[in-house]
């Protein structure tokens, strides 16, 4: 029988499912024949997803010292965070050193988060999550890429994408979020293989559109939605191929002045479509938005290939996930940035492992309890070596007392992350104050380590033509510093970026990265499900009147766009 709880953080009431339960009991750990049974939670989901998200500073860099070589590094974590030692990677990943000498005995008469809490700070940290890259220094939580630059959430062979966040195989781009298989592009959201489009979103296997929307299979489109393989299109109206080059060329995407225009035609656009009510591909009772080739989900949110999951964000090939976020694994619950592996129960950054419960940044490891930094190992406490026998007894020994405290069920509290919680990706979701930060107990980023400058700051020119052709220019853009027209914060561009607004024809930006990244993120509805039905009235639809057709979706019932079901959105698209 379901479950009527309140939130002990926010107080909101929600509801813990039958199929919720069955779940936490399937995915239970079994030790010497004995089942200790994961409970109910006692957060509704939005605040455990806030507490994981606490633990992930995906986007802050900073310069800060090697605590093994003293040489200068780039890390996520801050100079001033001094309770934790950080090893740059490659001094990480030596063997000349061992996280089982950090190891320590649990003591039955003190709570096991605080202990925990002692083991994260003695134990050396990576600087990065940045593996099998070259070239990419300025990069965080990235596998298989080389030649990038200040980006996150990026991997599989991306190369040469700067300024970007979670994409994948994708090429030559910068300013892009939320992409799979796309090159040359540019301020482009929630796409997937495109080549040469800009100031767009959701567009799927298009080439060379410009502030697009709904596109799937269209090329040389501008100020378009919901169309499907056309080409020559501006706002919408079917041209030749010779009065469409006449549009474009007459549009002059290369000043920043004119482009500025039409991206508030744009987002007039955007704000009067017609949208289906979520993005679901080749899914199968799926409930939730971005879900692609995905069976048996509820309330997860950008997933590809997952089943039998819920209450989940970011996922990639995995099954039998509830409450959690980023990577491909399987049967785990409350866990984070976790990968390749199966059977986790709250852990965060493990990878190729299985069988661990409370660790944290653990690689090829198995039957693990309350571990940090381990590599290899096996029937570890407290990184500290046991025999399976000894192992079982100890860990039955522990759940027991996290029972007692109220611990075991509950993912590592806001108190135990090392980022302050407005460095973390929790503040992109749940923005809060510092005075509500602290009412939930988590930590705050009071030192601000970016760029510092009084001016005079350089103004760029409008148009890119006016750098291309002039090298004295062009080095007073490389050496200047820009202001922000939004924020205010200085910043200055890099070659590698300037070289890719010479080659594609794109104005010099006006705008700070950080600022750009929330305005792709705002791109995104929030991962809130709200029940409405389609407003669809048009006739020939199946329907007289308004269409009965009801719905869970991202779009609020405030937003100005017309929400469609599937059947009214795919006879409207044309």
């Amino acid at each position: 029988m379901p479950l009527s709880k309140t939130c002990k953080q926010c107080s909101q009431q929600f509801t813990v499912e039958d199929e919720d339960l069955e779940f936490y009991k399937k995915v239970s750990p079994t030790l010497g024949g004995k089942t200790y049974e994961w409970p109910a939670p006692t957060l509704c989901m939005f605040c455990r997803g806030m507490r994981r998200q606490a633990w992930r500073n995906e986007r802050n860099l900073y310069k800060t010292k090697c605590a093994k070589s003293g040489k200068e590094i780039v890390s996520v974590y801050s100079p001033d965070k001094t309770d934790y030692k950080v090893y740059e990677l490659s001094e990480w990943w030596k063997d000349d050193w061992d996280a089982m000498q950090y190891g320590k005995e649990f003591d039955s008469s003190r709570g096991f988060f605080d202990q925990f809490d002692e083991l994260l700070k003695a134990v050396p940290r990576l600087s990065l999550f940045n593996t099998q890259t070259q070239n990419c220094d300025y990069v965080n939580y990235t596998a298989e890429c080389k030649d990038c630059y200040m980006s996150s959430v990026i991997y599989y062979q991306c190369d040469k994408v700067h300024y970007s966040y979670l994409t994948y195989y994708s090429k030559n781009s910068i300013d892009i979020g939320y992409c799979d298989k796309v090159e040359n592009c540019y301020e482009l959201v929630s796409s997937n293989g495109c080549y040469g489009c800009r100031y767009s979103n959701r567009l799927t296997n298009c080439r060379d559109c410009y502030f697009c929307q709904d596109l799937n299979g269209c090329s040389d489109c501008i100020l378009s939605n919901n169309l499907t393989r056309k080409q020559y299109c501006v706002r919408n109206k079917q041209l030749t191929k010779e009065e469409y080059e006449k549009e474009k060329k007459e549009l002059d995407l290369g000043s920043y002045q004119k482009v500025n225009e039409y991206l508030k035609e744009y987002e007039q656009m955007r704000k009067g479509a017609i949208v289906k009510f979520a993005n679901l591909l080749n899914c199968e009772n799926c409930e939730g938005d971005n879900l692609i080739n995905c069976k048996n989900v509820k309330k997860c949110f950008s997933a590809v290939r997952v089943e039998n999951s819920r209450y989940s964000f970011d996922q990639e090939d995995g099954k039998n996930i509830y409450d959690c976020e980023g990577g491909s694994y399987e049967w785990a619950v409350e866990s984070n940035h976790t990968g390749f592996g199966s059977n986790f129960i709250v852990c965060s950054g493990v990878l190729n492992s299985s069988f661990l419960y409370y660790c944290e940044n653990c690689h090829n490891c198995r039957d693990c309890f309350g571990c940090v930094g381990l590599r290899g190992k096996q029937f570890c406490v407290f990184n500290k070596q046991y025999s399976k026998e000894e192992y079982e007894q100890l860990v039955e020994k522990i759940i027991k007392k996290m029972v007692e405290g109220g611990e075991w069920g509950e993912f590592f509290p806001f108190r135990l992350s090392p980022f302050g919680y407005n460095e973390s990706l929790a503040n992109d979701y749940h923005p809060k104050t510092k005075e509500e930060v602290k009412g939930i107990g988590a930590k705050w980023q009071d030192n601000d380590y970016s760029l510092k400058y009084d001016g005079p700051f350089y103004e760029p020119k409008d148009n890119i033509k006016d750098y291309i052709e002039n090298e004295g220019e062009r080095n007073k853009l490389l050496a200047g510093i820009l202001k922000c027209e939004v924020s205010g914060k200085p910043f200055k561009l890099v070659p590698q970026e300037l070289a890719f607004y010479f080659e594609q024809g794109v104005p010099i930006p006006r705008r700070h990265y950080d600022v750009r990244y929330k305005e792709r993120f705002k791109m995104r509805n929030p991962k809130v499900l709200h029940h409405r039905q389609c407003v669809c009235e048009e006739q020939g639809h199946e329907h007289e009147g308004r269409c009965e057709n009801e719905f869970e979706t991202t779009y609020a019932p405030d937003r100005p766009e017309k929400i469609y079901c599937e059947r009214c959105y795919q006879k409207s698209v044309v």
